[in-house]
């Protein structure tokens, strides 16, 4: 059987979107949205580093997005924003205690979630699939395009 690339690329994009959905709703259900929890997350790993810019860089958002999530967080008390010390225009964010107990509250459920996305795969299958899309994200990658999402 030959699959061409059309039907490849539209498979990859259809189960990533399935994915999401079901991930995004189910963790909606639970209080944090996939969005958001991702943004609490960066934030968190880059520990009072971020700033809005890198967020909009790093998912791709237009910075008025980003602004406006930004600001529903700090609203819920989820995060922080304080003044660069080099430069005052710059605004850094860091996760609170309430923020970081947000991420905790989630995180039981997303990973159930992948868990169960998962178990359609056996062992050699997630080997085999995990070598194949590390192959293509190297193929895709650039050092002016790296992302890390983690």
């Amino acid at each position: 059987m030959k699959v061409d690339e059309e039907e490849l690329i539209t498979a990859l994009a259809k189960a990533y979107m399935l994915m999401h959905r079901r991930v995004n709703r189910a963790m909606t259900k639970q209080g944090a949205s996939l969005a958001r929890t991702k943004m609490l997350a960066y934030v968190r790993k880059a520990g009072g580093s971020a700033r809005a810019a890198d967020i909009a860089d790093l998912f791709d958002l237009a910075p008025r997005t980003v602004t406006e999530s930004l600001d529903s967080l700090e609203r819920d008390q989820l995060i922080v924003r304080t003044s660069d010390p080099q430069d005052r225009r710059v605004k850094r964010l860091a996760i609170t205690p309430l923020g970081e107990s947000a991420i905790a509250a989630t995180e039981p459920l997303r990973k159930e979630l992948m868990a169960e996305i998962c178990a359609v795969l056996s062992e050699d299958d997630r080997v085999q699939f995990h070598d194949i899309l590390s192959r293509f994200v190297a193929s895709l990658s650039d050092a002016d395009d790296v992302v890390n999402c983690d």
